[in-house]
This record gives structure tokens, sequence and C-alpha cells, in this order.
């Protein structure tokens, strides 16, 4: 397990106390290095959506837990939000979730001249991702070809 793994697994069991009890889900924690900066990021959510204040109060308490258990050796940025409106997909639970809606797919290669897909959620398992694309033809895309897969949204 990578520093990166470990320090996101810890975070997440730090976490989803704090989160169930106010009635929120986590959605994902992620250790990530931007320029020089690194970043500690929990995304939560809830029925009706994450406002300012649900953010506080979970920063507040995992800051707190955080300072006490002093695991993380970096200096980072502790960053607590909704994962919006184009949220990825990543857990098992984010794809049943998701199945009957529509989503984004980008690959990390081309399939078929082209680099992204739309299409609802058919089907899943642990290696492949199915849409329906808009001309009622499935396409099943292998889960380790898809550089990101997210819920799509329109304006």
């Amino acid at each position: 397990m990578t520093k990166r793994e470990l320090y996101e697994q810890k975070t997440e069991e730090i976490l989803l106390p704090i989160v169930e009890e106010n009635g929120f889900e986590l959605v994902d924690v992620e250790y990530v290095k931007e320029g020089s900066t690194w970043y500690l990021r929990a995304y939560i959510d809830k029925p009706g959506g994450i406002n300012i204040d649900d953010c506080e109060v979970v920063s507040r308490r995992l800051s707190d837990i955080l300072d006490e258990k002093d695991y993380i050796d970096d200096a980072y940025i502790l960053e607590v939000s909704s994962p919006g409106l184009g949220r990825p997909l990543k857990k098992e639970k984010d794809f049943k979730r998701s199945l009957g809606e529509e989503v984004e797919i980008r690959t990390y290669r081309m399939i078929d001249k082209q680099k992204e897909f739309t299409g609802i959620l058919k089907d899943y398992d642990e290696k492949t991702v199915t849409i329906e694309m808009d001309d009622d033809t499935t396409k099943t895309f292998e889960k380790s070809d898809i550089a990101l897969i997210c819920l799509a949204f329109d304006f």
C-alpha cells in the first residue's frame, strides 16, 4: 500500500462515523499533490445536496482528529466539499446508484476514433462498464481503459 493510499484509508476510517452521525454520505477521500502543495480532500453528500455549513461541521471535526492522530507526514491543505454535479463514479455504490442515469466516459486511448462517450449506464461489473448510446446501441468498456466516468449534466 502506498503512502497516499494509507492516508486515504485512515482518513476514510476517521470520517465515516462523522458523516454518518450527521446523516451524510462519504463519497470519496483523496490525497493529491497539485504543484508543490498536497491536498487532503473529502467529498460528502446528502439527499438535496451539501451546503457550506455541512462542510464546515465535518471539516472542524476531522481537522481536530487529524491534529490529534498526526499520521500525515507532509504539510497539506484539508478540503471538505460536495462531489459536484459531474460526480465521478469510483466505487461499486456509485455505479449501483447511477444505473439508468446518463454518464460521460473519457478513455485513456482512442476507441473507434474518439476518447469521449455519453450514454445511459446499463450495466457494470468488476472489469467492465456498459452504456446505451443515443443510437440505441450498447458499448462496453474495460474499466482499465476508462480515465474518468462521471454523471452527465445538461444546463
